[in-house]
């Protein structure tokens, strides 16, 4: 017992040295880019996971470390993608609702909604919409695509999700 313990306090001494990655590191090998961390909140005005109804609105804090352009891109149950926003913000927190005289309203299909808060520090790349219908992988894809057409040399991606009853 007496020899393991010096080996096993070595061994936490030494897992103690190693960074911890931030959550979006993971995003970031997914989609074949380095992600600089700009994006350090990005969630419903509910709450990551809650739930809204047919009709309601919702809105979106997004809190960046750095100016910049911001793509919201959604993806409904039955894989269809599409994206309704773009936005160029400054640093701080922000409470997007949707464009001017616009908000964002929820219709169906019901069940889960996945949205991704794209950043890039140049404006949208011209000619590149999301739209259609995609599996995770297809719209990681398209995701990895925007980012290379945007030119950006700065770039992060922040996904949050809620359910539509």
């Amino acid at each position: 017992m007496r020899r393991w313990f010096p080996l096993a306090l070595l061994a936490v001494l030494l897992s103690s040295c190693f960074p911890v990655g931030r959550p979006g590191v993971t995003v970031g090998l997914r989609f074949g880019f380095d992600l600089s961390p700009i994006i350090t909140r990005f969630e419903p005005d509910r709450g990551r996971g809650a739930s809204y109804l047919v009709g309601e609105s919702v809105r979106f804090v997004v809190s960046l470390t750095r100016a910049g352009y911001v793509t919201l891109v959604g993806i409904d149950p039955d894989g269809v993608t599409y994206e309704f926003d773009r936005i160029f913000l400054n640093p701080g927190t922000h409470l997007l609702s949707g464009p001017p005289g616009f908000r964002y309203e929820l219709r169906p299909p019901r069940g889960i909604q996945r949205v991704r808060a794209i950043y890039t520090d140049t404006p949208h790349p011209t000619g590149f919409i999301f739209r259609g219908t995609y599996s995770s992988e297809g719209w990681d894809q398209q995701t990895s695509i925007y980012i290379q057409r945007s030119g950006s040399r700065v770039r992060d991606v922040a996904e949050t999700f809620f359910y539509i009853r």
